[in-house]
């Protein structure tokens, strides 16, 4: 069985001129964990340097924002740190960015400003008598003033036939309102109180002269030219430096990472040093790549984990790095998300795939439906479907378990819930073992009825099966990952080591025996029971005496015993509910069918063909979005409380090498 990829730590002596290129160099490759962690926050580190690249990257960002340029997603192949000629040319686009929006805001505050003072104007156009004269007549009082067009209606019905109101200008947000002297301050409140806003106008004031009018509408309509003409420039400058920019955003993007980790690696002014680790196969070649890429000036430690005596006193953990392909590299995060294992120890990934895929196809079993998610795997492991970037890596096991749901259906018959177009597929596959004339459709007939009663119990015993086998392999990498990890004691003894598989095993070959050939139980089951037990018992006291760790009794008898009786009830628990637990294996298969039957159904009894389609199409629809998603909870569920819980006592950490990311 594959262990965990061996990994070693590698000791760093660089000078300071080749810093930068070194992290560089490591970031790129994307394979070399520091062996402590490199805190991103400076005032955590106790570090205040002023990260030059940073500052430079963040005002390009304003700048391609401004400018409207589309944003990196990763690097380009070519992209190297920063240089001085790229601090320049940087510095250069944004001086001449500054200026161009400085301008630009500029003719935007005098657009609105020639732009109001037409508006004005030309609201008093048909204002022809001079202010003066009116606002001088002892029986009128005038307002000019702003208010809502929307309200002049309401207020002209609210001030009736005590005053008169007059709209200024096209727009209507300015009017003239006239009243007697008496109701003036009737005429105030109702303005008032219908948001008119007073505008103070020259007691000299008769109009707007045409000439005025022209003038100002001839300077609005300068001002909305020049406006378009720095919009356009500010575009032609956009598709000139577009690629000049994104490239400084790549190269400082990558300064400002290399910066950051710089200020916190351990140094004195002419020698830094960098420890970390990296996987064996690995380390020949990039010792040598350093070595040329410096011309020598490196000094370069490597050590085996068991040499690191951090390592070996427990009070650190070798970084878990799982190497498979494509396929099976698919189903690494199921294993992460849930823990990393120990260094050193059988990797699980292989086991999860196969049985992950194989669950799946179990419970969701359709031809049509497993076709749907062989074309989404391939759709995502090709990057077809832009939208869904994070799922990419997912591509293989949606290709995965849409075969196991072809195979699947193609047993049960069902093909997108429709039970006769495998039909002939069916009889040409049990006519080659029990001739046409006996031949029968579907091969595995999943509808419950009186006639398959007991073709249904055989499919869940075979359920319950798998599970043993299941619940079997996770035991038997218990008790190899504590051989490896020289735990003689944890190996033998305890519910999950031999003592406890033996148990499971002896029971289940004990049940078998007894309703398969008619035995009965006999006292050499009871020794082999006992024996199993008792090793389960006393667990924790004969683990520390083959481990030689004094004292036995660590807690004294009497808790020895307590621990035992509580051993032995979940050892007996824990076994059955674990083989119990799979029925629902078949459970979710016999659901499935049903669903698919319900579906069918329908489909035929409504007696418009494109309403028939209609409900088809739907009900697939929901079966493989919702009932996949159930169908992948459970079988998540079985791997990680079924298979597991035997071996995961303790969790590793995850190799997470030190890579350039973008953002």
């Amino acid at each position: 069985m594959a262990k965990t990829t061996a990994m070693k730590l590698i000791e760093l002596m660089i000078l300071k001129e080749d810093i930068d290129r070194v992290l560089e160099f490591l970031g790129k490759r994307g394979n070399f964990q520091f062996q402590t962690e490199i805190e991103e926050n400076s005032s955590a580190s106790g570090v205040n340097s002023v990260n030059a690249s940073k500052e430079i990257f963040d005002k390009l960002q304003g700048v391609r924002s401004y400018l409207g340029v589309e944003d990196l997603t990763d690097y380009a192949e070519d992209c190297t740190l920063p240089v001085d000629a790229d601090f320049e040319k940087a510095g250069q686009i944004l001086q001449a960015v500054d200026e161009l929006k400085e301008r630009e805001i500029k003719l935007g505050e005098e657009k609105q400003r020639v732009t109001e003072a037409y508006e004005e104007a030309n609201a008093f156009s048909n204002l022809k008598v001079a202010y003066k004269e009116l606002d001088h007549l002892s029986f009128l009082s005038l307002r000019i003033g702003r208010i809502d067009p929307a309200m002049i209606d309401e207020l002209t019905f609210a001030v009736g036939g005590r005053a008169v109101i007059v709209p200024l200008g096209e727009d209507k947000t300015r009017i003239l309102a006239a009243s007697s002297k008496k109701g003036r301050f009737a005429l105030d409140a109702e303005l008032k109180r219908f948001g008119f806003v007073g505008m103070e106008v020259p007691k000299d004031f008769k109009g707007i002269p045409d000439d005025v009018l022209e003038s100002l509408k001839k300077q609005k309509e300068k001002a909305d030219n020049d406006c378009e003409e720095i919009k356009k420039e500010r575009t032609n400058y956009a598709e000139t430096h577009a690629a000049l920019i994104t490239s400084l955003l790549g190269r400082f993007s990558m300064g400002m990472q290399v910066q950051a980790v710089r200020d916190r690696l351990e140094s004195t002014q002419l020698v830094y040093r960098i420890a970390g680790w990296i996987t064996a196969s690995d380390s020949d070649i990039m010792m040598k790549e350093l070595d040329e890429l410096t011309e020598g000036r490196i000094a370069i430690r490597s050590y085996n984990p068991d040499e690191v005596p951090s390592v070996r006193d427990g009070h650190e953990k070798v970084p878990v790095k799982l190497t498979h392909g494509k396929l099976v590299s698919s189903f690494e995060r199921m294993i992460f998300s849930y823990g990393a294992p120990l260094y050193g120890t059988i990797d699980p990934t292989p086991f999860v795939a196969f049985f992950f895929t194989l669950l799946f196809g179990i419970m969701f079993g359709d031809a049509g439906q497993g076709l749907v998610f062989i074309i989404v795997g391939i759709l995502l492991t090709t990057h077809a479907i832009p939208w869904f970037k994070s799922w990419h890596k997912f591509g293989p096991v949606f290709i995965s378990i849409g075969c196991s749901s072809f195979i699947m259906g193609l047993l049960t018959g069902e093909f997108f819930c429709n039970e006769h177009i495998l039909e002939p597929f069916g009889l040409f596959v049990t006519g080659l073992f029990v001739g046409k004339e006996n031949a029968f459709a579907p091969i595995l007939h999943m509808m419950p009825s009186s006639s398959t009663v007991d073709k249904m119990f055989m499919f869940f015993l075979f359920t319950i099966g798998v599970g043993f086998i299941i619940n079997s392999i996770g035991l038997v990498i218990n008790i190899s990952n504590n051989f490896i990890m020289h735990r003689k004691g944890k190996a033998i003894f305890g519910k999950t080591g031999i003592c406890g598989t033996v148990f499971f095993w002896y029971i289940v070959s004990m049940v078998i025996r007894i309703f398969a050939f008619g035995s009965s139980i006999q006292i050499y089951d009871w020794i082999v029971i006992g024996l199993a037990l008792l090793g389960v018992f006393f667990a924790e006291p004969l683990s520390r005496l083959v481990d030689g760790e004094r004292p036995v009794f660590e807690n004294g008898v009497f808790a020895a015993v307590i621990e035992g009786i509580v051993e032995l009830l979940e050892v007996v628990s824990s076994y059955l509910s674990n083989s119990v637990s799979f029925l629902r294996v078949g459970a979710f298969a016999l659901a499935h069918a049903v669903l698919g039957y319900i579906i069918f159904t329908l489909s035929a009894l409504i007696p418009v063909s494109a309403g028939g389609v209609a409900v088809s199409i739907i009900g697939n629809a929901v079966v493989i979005v919702l009932e996949g998603m159930i169908v992948a909870i459970q079988v998540i569920r079985l791997q990680y409380y079924e298979f597991f819980s035997k071996f995961f006592t303790e969790t590793g950490k995850e190799f997470k090498p030190f890579r350039f990311s973008y953002k």
